[in-house]
């Protein structure tokens, strides 16, 4: 992770593109690794570079507590904390060689573990980030105990750049699990998997991720041997290979096969909306994919009534809004928050929401 430029001179140089970027009002597209540029409306503008801002600030294992520099590549840091018999608990996805720590963080996007373990910014104990005005800002802190108050630390999470560039993040890391096992069921219907798994759920068993697809289920157990054995004898099931960082990194079938794709949001016991239609249904129930071409605006009226949302997420017609709508409050907020932390609406206008 060795760098010819200096970090500071970097972090200096960033800061001056920015203020200069604010004097001539042109909109900027921050560019880390790339590997996530599909996602989030379309963004015209200048790119500003960061991906070069690279470099482990500190790690102790002892404390699980990494801290780096945004452009640090993702499998680079996952080798190092496989080192120490560590990982990032939330499973991020890397869509690529090129993916970075800051790209996973302000996609938020997680992945099978997400429902078990907690999402991206559970993760995040603090960040430093580039704002707006040019000016480098402190959020939050570099151990679990100092973590207190209004976590502005963890908006960066899934604000897709909106509202600064991160140049460094202190993550919380958790220990590596002794052993895990997939095992598979027969489910003919989404709706009896979502009835089995939110059953599951409520038992104490050591599950760490969940699908259903084309009328199988199959759970992941990850923990100690002890442990993983006595579930795995009380549930019976098939033993099944590792299909995890198949569905993570959607290399899985489903989404090979469909070119438009919608990823669908709903509380984890919601019943199955959609019978007789492509999906493939993850998280316990509360994440679900649903192909083909439906009429976007009635979809998300039926996923509204059923407290739920849907995001564009691939194949999205062109002018569509990749994201649910925001409610009036809710927009509201999301205006507040980008005026005071990017007030000239320079940093990736439009790929959250018109306007922000």
């Amino acid at each position: 992770m060795r760098q010819s430029i200096p970090q500071n001179d970097l972090e200096t140089e960033l800061g001056a593109s920015v203020a200069q970027a604010v004097a001539n009002g042109t909109a900027l597209k921050i560019i880390g690794g790339d590997s996530k540029s599909f996602y989030g409306n379309p963004v015209e503008a200048q790119a500003l570079e960061v991906g070069m801002h690279t470099g482990v600030i500190d790690y102790d294992p002892a404390e699980l507590v990494i801290t780096l520099r945004a452009g640090c590549k993702l499998n680079q840091v996952e080798a190092l904390l496989a080192e120490n018999n560590q990982m990032l608990g939330f499973e991020p996805l890397h869509l690529g060689d090129k993916a970075t720590i800051g790209g996973v963080l302000a996609s938020g996007l997680a992945g099978p573990r997400r429902a078990y373990a907690g999402g991206v910014r559970e993760y995040i104990l603090g960040v430093k980030m580039l704002s707006g005005r040019g000016e480098i800002l402190n959020f939050g802190g570099r151990v679990i105990k100092n973590v207190a108050g209004f976590d502005v630390s963890r908006l960066m999470a899934g604000a897709l750049g909106t509202l600064g560039v991160i140049l460094e993040a202190s993550l919380r890391v958790i220990p590596r699990f002794e052993t895990e096992l997939s095992l598979g069921f027969e489910h003919s219907s989404a709706a009896a998997h979502i009835q089995w798994i939110n059953q599951l759920g409520s038992k104490p068993l050591p599950l760490s991720a969940s699908i259903w697809y084309q009328g199988r289920s199959t759970i992941r157990l990850s923990g100690s041997q002890q442990g993983v054995d006595s579930a795995a004898a009380k549930l019976g099931g098939t033993p099944e290979t590792d299909i995890w960082e198949q569905l993570r990194e959607q290399r899985h079938d489903y989404f090979t096969n469909n070119k438009k794709l919608f990823r669908l949001s709903v509380p984890q016991t919601c019943e199955d909306l959609f019978p007789g239609e492509s999906q493939l249904i993850e998280w316990g129930g509360a994440q679900r994919w649903l192909s083909g071409d439906p009429d976007l605006d009635q979809l998300r009226q039926k996923l509204a009534s059923n407290e739920g949302t849907v995001c564009a997420y691939r194949g999205v017609d062109p002018g569509a809004q990749v994201f649910h709508p925001l409610n009036k409050s809710m927009l509201a907020l999301h205006r507040s928050l980008k005026s005071s932390f990017d007030p000239a609406g320079i940093f990736n206008p439009g790929r959250l929401y018109l306007g922000l």
